[in-house]
């Protein structure tokens, strides 16, 4: 069992840069791909980015590859996201997730463990 608890949103201005934080419970947490989702009032959950168990392999929505960034740190738990050059259409609530494979990242479905949310709003 993983507890996930995403941190770290808040309101910012565009061009802004915001890092959210995702910590999970258990001893497990290197054993688990970890990804981030966002889901924009009326829409549907999308896809961010991913980072193997190892740290090593990352992976990004295309459109987010360059201005988003993430990684995490095994042994305090935590895994990241850096978001730089905000814009008004970044804003939603931003969710990790845990899956323990590191295959069809995009598909939120396929995820077993999920945070609360955290809520980044980008003021234009």
């Amino acid at each position: 069992q993983v507890q996930l608890v995403e941190s770290g949103g808040g309101l910012v201005q565009a061009g802004d840069s915001l890092k959210l934080s995702c910590t999970a419970s258990g001893r497990t947490f290197s054993s688990y791909a970890m990804g981030w989702f966002r889901q924009a009032p009326g829409k549907e959950r999308v896809f961010v980015a991913a980072i193997s168990g190892s740290g090593r392999t990352t992976y990004y929505s295309d459109s987010l590859k360059g201005r988003f960034n993430i990684s995490r740190d095994n042994a305090k738990n935590i895994v990241y996201l850096q978001m730089n050059s905000l814009k008004p259409e970044d804003t939603a609530v931003y969710y990790c997730a845990a899956k323990a494979t590191f295959i069809t990242l995009e598909m939120s479905t396929l995820y077993d463990y999920w945070g609360q949310g955290t809520q980044v709003t980008v003021s234009s």
